[in-house]
């Protein structure tokens, strides 16, 4: 991919001197200044301070926001290698204690609506008594710390508490959606030996209603450590739980009043004080080939990164209701969860987003008051492909910040969110990812935003590009790499006794340097774009291209609604650019349409990456979190069986892949 221009897109946002003023961020700034006596002129410096004196800077964050230590730290930093990085050895502290300080008992901690129940509210007293009451009935179980607790449950109240729960008696969480399918919750549960199972009975997406019994006994053969499963009737009251092995209704379990109903009666909600590097969760790879990494984070290191991410950059206040559309089995659950560690309330929301339309989130956010509204990109593409308008049709005069993650937001989505929800909205772009659950690029409410770009790198996130020597560019596109650790980098991978798998994921191509698989690159103004993954970028002739560009290109086509490539090897040739398209209801692929998509890529991105062909599919394979399977394909079509490719159950639409499938076993 070739460098780009000097010339900087258009400004679309910036802070005014009010908001400037109100951001957590400036607060943060005077302090340093008063109280460490580090002055800075801006975010860039500010940045350059955060990386460049590393354990100063995470000290001013423990002090900051007064982090409880059962007992303190000895230092910052007991090792500075990567991996293996030791942050603040000898403290002990508990995640779901900081949540829980300080809060007005009758203030609303979650606003929360699903296809099956309505806009509700649940207060801080009342999630406390329900958190308490699981942490007691998780203790009677015989669950303690550095046990596994998996729940495979949608993203309602219930699941929140179920997590700091597990988090206040020092157990290890890990969730999945219930649109997983048996095995590729399998595939997640059986490596970290669950002693407890938290699940649905079913769940209701898009209208239809889904009866997850069938599955949950699957679970239960498949999970042999489970010694109880309780189960959360969510679809059905009156589910019977008798195929079940040592099942149990969640109310019962739970006992007490129902959701949101006073509990004078609930047991006191205690918090064990645990090692810094205690694993709090595990999270998982998305699983497209072989098993998903295991993914485990700790109490310390993510506490530490919620309360300057969601305090500092997402800028979550007192008056904020943030909503992120989420299910429990996508890192952004957590990241949702975490802004429980702010001031501020969350919104959930467990259902179809395009059920009965589009408009259903812009309706939520409205009735729910949102002020901050996380999404997708290609929720976005959507919304522009579909014509929504949700300003005109919705009163959001409450709503004054869009977030957006999961895939780069093309300009002309930029574009969209200003045209239809106002230019005094701040858009924010994000890049993280699973790894770390948190963003290395993103959102700063004192800067300005620009047309297509993410408004800069993280505070405390030494994020380069680096070229294929390993040197760091500026202006230009190169791997996106952290050359100084994060506390929420994983403490380890399950079942990775050696490590090697660990030091094979990330740090295989540049040794000690965090390599993450993203092209990006970091411009002259510290802004930044991302390019799509770097295992799946197209080379042509030394010029790299990631996929997203492609994708922007051809889905500017009003014809086009979605699209897949990937770069085949061919004898002879540098390679073969196939590109696989849905179009509109009705249209097929013709002999014009096929010449203006390729049109349409030699203009705006390069005559080298014009694809070789273009076929016509049905609808493009994707992730549960909604990534596009572009490797799993590739090697699908390169010869590899597509069970090998890609696990079914980790899929949102499995049947897509079967078109590949057959075209591959037809060319071999």
């Amino acid at each position: 991919m070739s460098a780009t221009s000097d010339s900087a897109p258009p400004i679309l946002w910036s802070p005014d001197a009010e908001r400037v003023e109100r951001a957590q961020l400036t607060r943060f700034t005077r302090w340093l200044a008063a109280e460490r006596g580090v002055e800075v002129a801006g975010y860039d410096a500010l940045w350059r301070w955060s990386v460049d004196e590393l354990e100063q800077f995470w000290a001013a964050i423990w002090d900051y926001f007064e982090v409880i230590a059962h007992t303190p730290y000895e230092r910052v930093l007991g090792s500075r290698e990567m991996p293996g990085a030791e942050w603040f050895p000898g403290a002990t502290l508990n995640y779901a204690e900081h949540v829980f300080r300080g809060r007005d008992d009758a203030a609303v901690a979650i606003r929360h609506a699903s296809e099956t129940r309505p806009l509700a509210e649940l207060r801080w007293r009342e999630l406390k008594a329900l958190t308490a009451r699981i942490a007691a009935a998780l203790r009677a179980e015989g669950v303690g710390p550095g046990d596994r607790v998996v729940a495979y449950a949608p993203n309602v109240p219930e699941t929140v508490a179920a997590l700091l729960a597990c988090a206040s008696i020092g157990a290890i969480w890990s969730s999945a959606s219930p649109d997983f399918g048996a095995s590729g919750v399998a595939d997640r549960f059986a490596q970290i030996e669950p002693t407890l199972l938290l699940a649905a009975d079913g769940y209701q997406y898009g209208g239809k209603r889904f009866d997850r019994l069938p599955v949950l006994a699957e679970l239960q053969r498949r999970l042999p450590t489970v010694r109880r499963t309780v189960v959360l009737r969510y679809l059905d009251a009156e589910a019977d739980l008798g195929n079940l092995r040592d099942a149990v209704g969640f109310d019962a379990w739970v006992g007490g009043p129902g959701l949101g109903a006073p509990d004078p009666q609930a047991p006191p909600l205690t918090f064990a004080p645990l090692p810094f590097d205690h694993p709090l969760w595990v999270l998982y790879s998305s699983g497209t080939t072989g098993l998903p990494k295991a993914i485990v984070q700790g109490h310390g290191g993510i506490l530490l990164e919620q309360l300057k991410k969601q305090n500092l950059h997402l800028d979550a206040q007192a008056d904020d209701r943030v909503f992120w559309f989420t299910t429990t089995g996508w890192m952004m659950w957590n990241f949702l969860v975490g802004v429980l560690l702010t001031p501020a309330s969350i919104v959930l929301y467990d259902g179809n987003p395009g059920y009965p339309s589009l408009d259903r989130l812009w309706q939520l956010a409205e009735d729910a008051g949102v002020t901050t509204f996380g999404t997708s990109a290609s929720y976005i593409a959507a919304c522009m492909k579909d014509g929504i308008a949700p300003g005109a049709a919705h009163d959001l005069s409450h709503l004054h910040a869009v977030g957006s993650t999961g895939s780069p937001l093309a300009p002309e989505g930029f574009e969209w969110v200003y045209r239809h929800l106002g230019a005094d909205t701040w858009l924010f772009s994000t890049s993280g990812g699973t790894d770390v659950c948190s963003a290395f690029v993103g959102g700063v409410p004192t800067l300005p935003v620009y047309r297509g770009e993410l408004q800069a790198r993280a505070l405390g996130a030494k994020v380069e590009a680096f070229d294929a020597d390993g040197r760091a560019v500026i202006g230009e596109v190169g791997e996106l790499v952290l050359t100084e650790p994060l506390p929420s980098m994983p403490l380890f991978l399950w079942n990775d006794a050696d490590g090697s798998r660990y030091r094979d994921s990330y740090f295989d191509m540049f040794p000690g340097v965090w390599r993450h698989g993203d092209w990006v690159e970091i411009t002259a103004r510290g802004t930044a774009i991302i390019s799509g993954r770097s295992d799946s970028t197209i080379n042509r002739g030394g010029i790299r291209m990631g996929t997203a560009e492609l994708y922007r290109s051809v889905l500017a086509l009003d014809d086009v609604v979605d699209a897949l490539v990937v770069d085949l090897p061919k004898p002879g040739t540098d390679g073969w650019i196939e590109l696989f398209v849905v179009l509109r209801p009705g249209l097929r692929l013709d002999d014009e349409l096929t010449a203006a998509i390729r049109g349409r890529i030699r203009s705006d991105c390069s005559p080298r990456h014009v694809p070789d062909a273009v076929e016509q599919i049905a609808e493009v394979p994707r992730t549960l979190s909604g990534k596009v399977l572009e490797v799993p394909v590739k090697r699908i079509l390169t010869g590899t069986p597509p069970e090998r490719a890609a696990s079914r159950d980790a899929l949102a639409n499995p049947a897509a892949l079967d078109w590949f499938a057959e075209r591959a076993r037809s060319e071999h």
